[in-house]
């Protein structure tokens, strides 16, 4: 399983390596969401929670499913907008984020919010059966997902408005301090690449980007190695490479349809230094064993997901999924919690932690 890149007749000026203050924000926002995913960042998330105003503590609740996940492509607006690159300041970024369609803006946002997959046509904004279909699957995400949606599909300016003074917000509560530190780290990043590029060419540049990151020159074709799978061409477009610090250890593609493709690349990978349980190790690993029982812990590790949710994305029945649950739950390996009717599971991420940090990489990249 993969995400590939066509990028044949793609010429080397039309790469570009550039640090994003609003992908690096929407990274920061995961960190405090999901901070198991991220232990290396720790102090820093006590630190900034700590200081949280409640008011912006509590509206960070309300569209949190944008970067729990990992993050929406909104963060990256200036794929969806023709020769667009990164900004040098979030409110250049958030002037691009203003200028995608409300149908670019909708469709990116509902991606997470109830799991709408990429390419999906016609978009709910134009039909009212996908709208239908929409709004029934953000109404088992929970409230809070079924409101956002509701107001997304009914008022998009108001919502997008809503979004913006978020992070407006957010910048000036703690971010602007965090991206004063990082700027500099990410943009000697992007340098480098930029002169590895140059100077060795696009092979050894993926290869300094990340070992999951190969070019099959003959074929024009990059592959980057993950539990998914997805594909996309650069076209005319260029292809964009965006360095995080807070991210790691994410390895995101952006390869939604009808934009420029970017790879999202952590700038640095610490390895992960706690052990693996012995007691329940064989328990876990056998459970980990089986291929799909991977691929839902792909999704879970994300965030919470219900059986008829994961049933739909791997094309199998409930009764299926639930066996699968079952031995993953029996493992220790997953926990669950319950919303209204819905039962929603998730990984373990701390616990998978000590099984090894290859595996968790491999699940979260």
């Amino acid at each position: 399983m993969s995400v590939r890149i066509d990028i044949a007749g793609l010429r080397p000026e039309r790469v570009t390596v550039a640090p994003s203050p609003l992908a690096e924000l929407g990274m920061a926002l995961h960190a405090l969401a999901e901070p198991g995913h991220h232990p290396g960042l720790r102090a820093w998330v006590t630190g900034v929670t700590a200081g949280l105003d409640p008011h912006l503590a509590d509206r960070m609740c309300e569209a949190d499913f944008l970067w729990r996940t990992t993050f929406s492509d909104l963060f990256l607006p200036y794929a969806g907008i023709t020769d667009a690159v990164p900004g040098a300041a979030l409110a250049d970024e958030l002037d691009l984020l203003d200028k995608l369609t409300d149908e670019q803006f909708v469709e990116a946002a509902l991606e997470f919010t109830c799991a709408v997959p990429y390419g999906l046509e016609p978009g709910p904004l134009a039909d009212a059966e996908v709208r239908g279909r929409t709004l029934e699957m953000a109404a088992a995400r929970g409230p809070r997902q079924a409101q956002f949606s509701e107001r997304l599909l009914t008022d998009p300016p108001s919502t997008r408005a809503w979004l913006r003074q978020f992070l407006e917000d957010c910048q000036e509560a703690f971010f602007a301090e965090t991206w004063s530190r990082l700027r500099l780290q990410l943009a000697a990043d992007s340098r480098h690449k930029t002169d590895v590029l140059r100077n060795r060419g696009l092979a050894e540049m993926l290869a300094s980007v990340s070992r999951a990151v190969s070019l099959d020159e003959a074929a024009g074709r990059i592959t980057v190695d993950k539990l998914s799978e997805g594909r996309t061409a650069t076209r005319d477009d260029g292809l964009l490479l965006v360095p995080t610090s807070l991210g790691r250890p994410h390895l995101s593609v952006l390869y939604r349809f009808g934009w420029q493709p970017v790879l999202h690349y952590p700038a640095a990978s610490p390895e992960l230094t706690a052990p693996p349980s012995v007691e329940q190790l064989t328990l876990r690993l056998t459970a980990l064993s089986h291929p799909v029982r991977m691929r839902i812990c792909r999704y879970l590790a994300r965030t919470a997901y219900t059986t008829g949710e994961l049933a739909q994305i791997h094309g199998l029945t409930a009764p299926e999924i639930s066996r699968h649950l079952s031995v993953l739950k029996k493992a220790g390996l997953i926990t669950t919690r319950r919303r209204g009717r819905y039962v929603l599971y998730q990984l373990d991420v701390t616990v998978v932690a000590r099984l090894g940090s290859d595996f968790l990489e491999g699940i979260l990249r």
